[in-house]
């Protein structure tokens, strides 16, 4: 019974998350740029993000020390902020669901990273894997160039989820011990945190207020839709999961993403869902689940 649970928590909280791309896409529809719309997106995710540090901090938890606070700053602003920042620049100029494909891509790069940084050996199978998974998003993103006609349109945008798809990668890499030491939720709190007010900041800094206050009321609706649907539920659901059925399954069952954001863009965006798309998609997903496993 916990089991069934813990995976439906599981699947709640990716498909959640893979409305993050409609919402932004649905939202630029009203000219809204990618920094303000991050920053409101942050700021209306902040006050739930700080209640969650400070309830998962609470009682016998362990003091976070100046070691764990630099640790927690700088992935919080790579693996959250810049990561965001490209993620949201990306989308004005590729579909959401080649997007979320290349996002993820992330075990392939933590598999990089483990190696160089960590000594760890590659096997064969999982080169074969990483092979495979490119493969398909070459295959995505002809389909992409197909439908807008705009090569260096997609490139660039794909470039941008690529940077994005690495900061997050790194994220994941150096957020390993710290989750073992503060806990999921803490930790996800705490770094979110830290990439919302960073994102606060470059807005105070690059914009004027009068632009967060002159915007259609749809662009707030779809930011908050982001905060509370897309970045603070899936922290929880997430977390939960991972309690009640481990790490393992609650990633085999985050590869419905790609798919479900795929179908999401066909539902609100109407975008073409082609052969080659669901082609691409099959080898991404394939090549993933292949370097994401054990004996990989």
């Amino acid at each position: 019974m916990l089991a069934n649970r813990g995976v439906l928590l599981a699947f709640l909280a990716s498909a959640a998350f893979s409305m993050k791309a409609i919402f932004v896409k649905l939202a630029y529809l009203y000219g809204v740029e990618a920094v303000l719309l991050l920053a409101l997106r942050m700021a209306f995710s902040l006050p739930c993000l700080l209640a969650a540090a400070w309830w998962s901090g609470r009682g016998g938890a362990a003091p976070v020390s100046l070691r764990d606070w630099g640790n927690i700053l700088f992935l919080g602003f790579v693996g959250y902020y810049l990561s965001s920042l490209l993620d949201f620049m990306g989308l004005a100029y590729i579909s959401a669901g080649l997007e979320r494909l290349i996002l993820f891509l992330y075990p392939t790069v933590v598999v990089v990273i483990s190696v160089y940084m960590f000594g760890k050996s590659i096997t064969r199978r999982a080169i074969f894997a990483m092979a495979l998974s490119y493969v398909g998003i070459g295959i995505a993103f002809l389909h992409d160039i197909e439908v807008t006609g705009d090569h260096r349109a997609t490139a660039i945008g794909g470039g941008l989820i690529f940077l994005c798809m690495i900061t997050y990668a790194i994220y994941l890499v150096g957020s390993g011990q710290m989750t073992q030491r503060m806990g999921a939720t803490r930790f996800a709190a705490l770094a979110t945190s830290v990439a919302a007010v960073s994102c606060l900041i470059h807005f105070a800094i690059a914009n004027p207020l009068v632009e967060a206050v002159s915007q259609p009321w749809q662009v707030y609706a779809y930011a908050a839709a982001m905060a509370g649907l897309s970045t603070v539920l899936p922290i929880f659901l997430t977390a939960k999961a991972i309690q009640l059925v481990g790490a393992s399954k609650v990633s085999i069952v985050g590869s419905i993403g790609p798919v479900a954001t795929i179908f999401f863009g066909w539902l609100f965006l109407g975008e073409d869902v082609s052969i080659e798309q669901m082609i691409g998609a099959v080898f991404v997903l394939g090549g993933v689940m292949l370097v994401s496993s054990k004996k990989a």
